[in-house]
C-alpha cells in the first residue's frame, strides 16, 4: 500500500533525513585508507544515536549493522567488518538509514578512497548525476516512470570510458518510505515516462540508481546479503529520500533540501 504523509509527518521525515545526512557526512569526513568498514559503521551509529535516532538497518530482516558498506564490485548490502580494510583506489558505497519518531530516512553515497582513476571518477559522476536527473523529472501529477526514464536516459546518454555500455542494475530498485523502510511503490532505474503510480503531495520516495562499469547482472554472496556484479566489474550507488511539493522536489536527506543541485536542472527544464 502507498502511504501518503501529512505535513506534520513530512516534517518528522525531514528530521530523520537530517540525522541520516549527518551520519553520512561524518563517515565521509573520516573515510581513508587503513580504516575498516566496521570503523565507518561505529561512527555512523554514534551520530544517529547521539541525535536521538535509531539506526534503520540494525535487525532489519536480521541485518547486523548500522551501515551497508559495499566495496568495489559489491553493489549493495555489504556487511561492515573489522577485516575489510579500505585501501587507496577503492570505491566504497555507504548506505545509511535512521528512524526518528517512527519515520525513516534513507540515503547512500559512493566515495573513492585516496586517489582513484578517471574511469572510477566517471562512474561516480554518472551515477550520482542520474539520481538528480530523476528528482528533477518529478512533478505533482506526474508518474513514477518519469523518474525512472530520466535516470535511465541520462546514464545511457553518457559515453562509457571504455566504449562499452553502462550496466544499470534492474534487480534492486528505489522505493516508497515512511513508517517502514521499504514501502510501495517501487522506483525502477529504467522505465518509460507516463507509467506507474501517480506522484502526489505527501508521497515520499527513496531513489537509488546503481550502475556497473560492466554488465548489469548481479549475484548474491553466501552471507545472504552482499550483492556483487556478476562479472566482477566496479559498481556505484547513490540514494536520497525525497518528496514533491507545490514548489518542486524537496530532498529530505540533503542538508539544503537539494536546492544546490536541483536549481540549475529545474531552470533548464522549465
Amino acid at each position: 500500500m502507498i502511504q501518503i504523509k501529512s505535513e506534520a509527518e513530512l516534517a518528522t521525515m525531514r528530521e530523520a533525513g537530517l540525522v541520516t545526512a549527518a551520519a553520512l557526512a561524518a563517515v565521509r569526513e573520516i573515510v581513508a585508507p587503513g580504516l575498516s568498514t566496521q570503523d565507518l559503521d561505529k561512527v555512523a551509529e554514534d551520530v544517529i544515536r547521539g541525535a536521538g535516532g535509531i539506526p534503520s538497518f540494525v535487525g532489519y530482516h536480521g541485518f547486523p549493522a548500522t551501515l551497508c558498506t559495499s566495496v568495489n564490485d559489491e553493489i549493495v548490502h555489504g556487511i561492515p567488518s573489522p577485516g575489510r580494510v579500505l585501501k587507496d583506489g577503492d570505491l566504497v558505497s555507504i548506505d545509511c538509514g535512521a528512524i526518528v519518531d517512527g519515520f525513516h530516512g534513507d540515503s547512500a553515497i559512493t566515495v573513492g578512497i585516496g586517489d582513484i582513476s578517471a574511469e572510477k571518477a566517471e562512474l561516480l559522476r554518472v551515477t550520482e548525476e542520474s539520481m538528480w536527473r530523476g528528482f528533477a523529472a518529478a512533478r505533482l501529477g506526474g508518474r513514477i516512470g518519469d523518474i525512472s526514464h530520466a535516470i535511465e536516459s541520462y546514464i545511457r546518454s553518457q559515453p562509457h570510458p571504455s566504449g562499452g555500455d553502462w550496466g544499470i542494475v534492474e534487480e534492486y530498485v528505489g522505493h516508497g518510505i515512511g513508517t517502514e523502510l521499504h514501502q510501495d511503490p517501487q522506483v525502477h532505474n529504467v522505465g518509460r515516462p507516463g507509467r506507474g503510480p501517480r506522484i502526489e503531495k505527501g508521497l515520499v520516495l527513496a531513489v537509488e540508481p546503481m550502475v556497473n562499469l560492466g554488465s548489469r547482472f548481479t549475484r548474491q554472496l553466501d552471507d545472504g546479503w552482499t550483492v556483487v556484479t556478476a562479472d566482477g566489474s566496479l559498481s556505484a550507488h547513490f540514494e536520497h529520500t525525497f518528496t514533491v511539493t507545490e514548489d518542486g522536489p524537496w530532498v529530505l536527506t540533503a542538508e539544503d533540501g537539494g536546492q544546490s543541485r536541483l536549481s540549475s536542472l529545474l531552470a533548464a527544464t522549465g
